[in-house]
């Protein structure tokens, strides 16, 4: 058998979530012995100065014994960083040109503008 026709038999079932400049693939694939298991791969493509580009990839593999525990804390992650964050995403963090907010330092908890913007006028 070709190692193609290996790769065929082995991918079972697969989902393409595209984010941005990642891309996750969920894959079910098969063991030796015929069970199934899961692989999450996150693929994040980079592009060089002169305009190249090349892709690197993470994997996880996820087996059946560990599917309740791992969904478990999942779902206990994600309902923590909702419930503390939001589903507001704040991409604009990422931005070399960002800016924060000016307001009320104890609301956002950091200090907006520089010490010498102080306006005495406000005294």
């Amino acid at each position: 058998m070709s190692e193609k026709e290996i790769m065929d038999q082995e991918e079972i079932y697969s989902k393409v979530l595209r984010a941005g400049r990642r891309t996750y693939f969920f894959d079910v694939r098969s063991t030796k012995a015929g069970d199934y298991y899961l692989t999450i791969t996150e693929s994040k493509k980079f592009t060089h100065d002169d305009g190249s580009f090349h892709y690197k990839k993470h994997k996880i593999y996820l087996y059946k014994e560990d599917f309740a525990a791992f969904r478990e804390i999942m779902e206990e992650m994600m309902d923590y960083i909702i419930d503390e964050k939001g589903l507001e995403v704040i991409s604009e963090r990422h931005q070399k040109d960002f800016k924060k907010e000016e307001g009320n330092p104890e609301e956002n908890g950091t200090m907006s503008g520089n010490f010498t913007d102080v306006d005495f006028d406000d005294i």
